[in-house]
């Protein structure tokens, strides 16, 4: 749109909520079924957007929710819900199947009772990297992106915000930015900046947590949606990866937001009682559990007497500007985009929709002659995999593997070559910025993935010049981080 743009991220790109959703992009049924029509459909028409611009990245899944007798929701009330839900979409894209028709989709699931179960389609993403495809290809056109570098304070003229002090987390060092347009996009913390000028205290930051399994010990083939028998909450058990994923729960978090979330133990005994409960024929256990991650969700507080549930709360964005301080709070994944618009037109004030149909928002490309024996050694899921995280530069990626790196990391879909082009090219400064942000091995691979230390230690010595103290230092650092936030506490 013409306008020069700088972001300052006061941790890692995606350290905070942006790595740590449900991953999923979807419509959100459950805002339909409250009567949110209106947050359902934009979030039904961004979903099918996102699908359509970038495959590999944002891909189609498959959601199976099963009906039992006497039990909440019916196939009949259910199916209306999805009704409304396609019309929105603008296609048919929802049935229900009788039960044995349905064991077929949802093997090992728990029989006693079960009538049958309706499959609908969503979303599915890695958050992180959709942040740095978005990154990515906003500095291909010229913007400048900063990570560990914090805004604590700022600006003023006249009673206007002009601008930031940025202070790099690494050196120390200090730097006065003025801009025409200041947003405060910052989650959790947006609070944080808003009091320093007066304004006021709306985000009620919720955690969810998730478990992550080995899809063998926990198969499925689609996302399959569980209502809790403790608190009747959806529930997700879902492919992600290459690993099984559970989630979430919907706590309030009152711990410091500038620590690294991490699951509660009666967040464990939630999320594997469910498991429990729908499989009891896989003997499930806390022993099976590849990783964990939690997630603090900025949500808007609804202005109520009393307490309001946290799943209850409202998932819509907000914005406020106050002394010219643009602030946006809430919202979903699946709509950043909107989000992102609604905190423009604070900003500009031409008609957004022309300058959106003069170009494409992503970046694409082919592949040149050179690259082709490459390419050819790639099988079409790698193919599209990388063109989705990685857009016109997904060739370049290819190009920097060395011996080897065109295979997966074992137990992983993410390629050798891909750390490489991460450490050399998209700001890692520290290991955990390499395995749980621009790959996440850390998440989908027993112990963090440490058990090929030797390997990324060399790529980490080559691109980032590591000596034997740094990587001992960095090593040390991620073990102890994965162990206490990312791992199950006996």
């Amino acid at each position: 749109m013409g306008l020069d743009v700088a972001l300052v991220e006061q941790k890692d790109f995606a350290w905070g909520t942006s790595s740590r959703s449900s991953k999923m992009i979807h419509g959100g049924l459950r805002y339909l079924a409250s009567g949110d029509f209106r947050l359902s459909r934009d979030s039904v028409k961004e979903r099918n957007r996102l699908l359509l611009e970038l495959p590999g990245l944002v891909d189609p899944l498959g959601f199976l929710l099963s009906h039992y007798r006497r039990k909440f929701p019916g196939p009949i009330s259910f199916n209306i819900l999805l009704a409304i839900y396609d019309f929105f979409a603008g296609q048919w894209n929802h049935r229900f199947y009788p039960k044995p028709e349905y064991l077929l989709m949802a093997p090992r699931i728990k029989e006693a009772g079960l009538r049958g179960g309706t499959r609908f389609v969503d979303g599915v993403t890695d958050d992180a990297r959709l942040v740095l495809r978005l990154i990515q290809d906003s500095v291909l056109k010229s913007a400048l992106a900063l990570n560990y570098v914090e805004a604590t304070e700022l600006l003023m003229s006249k009673g206007v915000v002009r601008g930031i002090v940025a202070r790099d987390s690494a050196t120390g060092q200090e730097a006065e930015v003025f801009a025409r347009a200041v947003i405060n996009a910052s989650g959790a913390w947006t609070d944080r900046l808003r009091t320093r000028i007066g304004g006021g205290k709306d985000i009620r930051p919720l955690r969810g947590s998730h478990l992550v399994f080995p899809i063998w010990r926990l198969p499925v083939a689609q996302a399959i949606t569980l209502m809790h028998p403790e608190d009747h909450r959806p529930v997700f058990i879902f492919p992600w990866e290459g690993a099984t994923v559970v989630g979430t729960t919907d706590l309030d978090h009152s711990q410091d937001l500038n620590q690294e979330p991490r699951i509660t133990e009666e967040e464990v005994r939630y999320l594997l009682a469910i498991v429990e409960h729908q499989f009891p024929s896989l003997a499930i256990s806390r022993d099976d559990v590849l990783s964990t991650f939690s997630g603090i969700r900025p949500v808007v507080h609804m202005k109520r007497r009393g307490k309001v549930d946290p799943s209850k709360e409202r998932r819509e964005h907000s914005i406020w500007e106050e002394k010219g301080l643009i602030s946006i709070g809430g919202g979903k994944l699946t709509t950043y985009r909107l989000v992102a618009r609604d905190a423009l037109k604070r900003v500009i004030h031409d008609p957004l929709e022309g300058h959106e149909k003069k170009q494409a928002p992503f970046e694409k490309s082919g592949v040149s002659a050179e690259l082709h024996s490459m390419h050819s050694q790639l099988g079409h899921f790698t193919k599209r995999r990388l063109r989705g995280r990685y857009g016109s530069l997904w060739p370049q990626v290819i190009s920097t593997s060395k011996g080897g790196e065109l295979q997966p990391v074992p137990g992983t879909n993410t390629l050798w070559t891909e750390l490489r082009w991460a450490a050399r090219n998209e700001g890692v400064v520290h290991l955990d910025d390499l395995l749980m942000r621009r790959t996440r091995l850390g998440i989908t691979l027993r112990e963090g993935g440490l058990r090929y230390s030797q390997k990324i230690k060399a790529i980490c010595q080559e691109e980032l010049d590591w000596d034997e103290n740094e990587w001992e230092q960095e090593f040390t650092a991620y073990k102890n981080l994965w162990h206490q936030c990312y791992s199950i506490h006996e």
